[in-house]
């Protein structure tokens, strides 16, 4: 896969200098959208899969849709190949664990937006920013959406909206979402607040690799389930002004309690864990996202000094096993890759 698609250090959004940083890790904006005149996918030939993908690959590659982006073949690239989209958010696992034609168009090198083809929908496309940029990712992805709608027709339907292959997208067909980093909440044991909030609203609450996927390294994914009957402006000012900031004031209660009332805890628990990333020999990537978790808290709270947060969010990226394999361009089995996770996590850190 080309090096120009996948920069070394990670894609834009694990920056550490976007808004409320400290809490959203990222922002994403995706929308679900379906060609006229083809059967949705659950009812597609490998015939139409085929005509879909032709036809977007060349009205979105030569449309003027967006600037500098680069084609993968999702059916031709590699398992690995696969898996470093999936760890960098581009591609969904079920777009890599899928079947006949499918591909996506992904922005280079910021990687802020991806387009994939025949996934469930005809297109999911989608805008990732660094820190809460809802709003932002909404006007890229709202001028993207306009683009391709001029070179390609979507179903649409003027009473329901949208159509999509899953009823609960029908409508705006959009999925809002942020990644939070919520270390304090899970030690305070109230992470239930936020779950219980997320329900009252109608808000989905997932792990690092959304549905289907577990909390790993104190890091959630929080989406909204609505999407007919409201427009996209009003899920996203719902998300941006009434949402978030209620989870963003839980974390930052709870982890000044933490620091207030059990100060060297803190202090202990992410020294302790910077000690073992600089020294463990070999590391799974479970243990490595708890770690540089608790890392990134002490760094925040400002209790540990001379790490670079920016390196940590580039750690939790590139501790994933595909990315490992791709660092040491070599096919590695799961014992390998803790040695190798190891090695990477102190070089990073300065360890010995």
């Amino acid at each position: 896969m080309s090096n120009e698609l996948l920069g070394v250090d990670g894609p834009e959004w694990l920056r550490s200098d976007g808004a409320d940083s400290d809490v959203v890790m990222s922002s994403r904006v995706r929308l679900a959208r379906n060609i006229a005149g083809f059967p949705f996918l659950s009812k597609a030939s490998d015939e139409d899969r085929r005509q879909v993908m032709e036809l977007v690959r060349e009205r979105v590659l030569a449309g003027g849709v967006a600037e500098n982006l680069l084609w993968v073949d999702v059916t031709e690239a590699s398992d690995e190949e696969r898996h470093l989209l999936v760890e960098r958010h581009l591609i969904s696992r079920q777009h890599a664990r899928g079947s006949g034609a499918r591909g996506a168009a992904i922005s280079a090198p910021d990687e802020r937006l991806s387009i994939m083809v025949n996934e469930e929908d005809h297109l999911r496309i989608q805008v990732i920013r660094a820190g809460l940029a809802v709003a932002d990712a909404m006007t890229q992805i709202d001028a993207v959406d306009d683009a391709i709608e001029g070179q390609i027709g979507y179903a649409f339907n003027p009473r329901f909206g949208y159509l999509t292959a899953c009823p609960t997208n029908v409508g705006t067909g959009m999925r809002v979402s942020v990644m939070l980093h919520l270390p304090g909440l899970r030690m305070t044991g109230e992470i239930e607040k936020v779950r219980r909030a997320a329900k009252s609203l109608n808000l989905a609450v997932r792990g690092f690799y959304g549905e289907g996927s577990e909390a790993s390294g104190d890091l959630f994914q929080i989406s909204n389930q609505t999407t007919l009957g409201k427009t996209e402006r009003r899920i996203v000012r719902d998300f941006e002004s009434a949402i978030l900031p209620r989870v963003l004031e839980y974390e930052r209660k709870s982890r000044h309690a933490l620091l207030t009332k059990s100060r060297m805890k803190i202090v202990d628990r992410s020294h302790r864990a910077l000690g073992v990333l600089r020294s463990a020999r070999l590391m799974t990537a479970e243990e490595a996202l708890k770690l540089i978790s608790r890392v990134r808290m002490g760094v925040l709270l400002g209790v540990v000094e001379g790490v670079d947060l920016s390196t940590l969010n580039r750690l939790i990226l590139l501790t994933q096993p595909a990315h490992l394999q791709r660092a040491v361009k070599a096919n590695l089995n799961q014992a390998e890759r803790r040695v190798v996770r190891a090695d990477l996590c102190r070089d990073r850190l300065g360890g010995e």
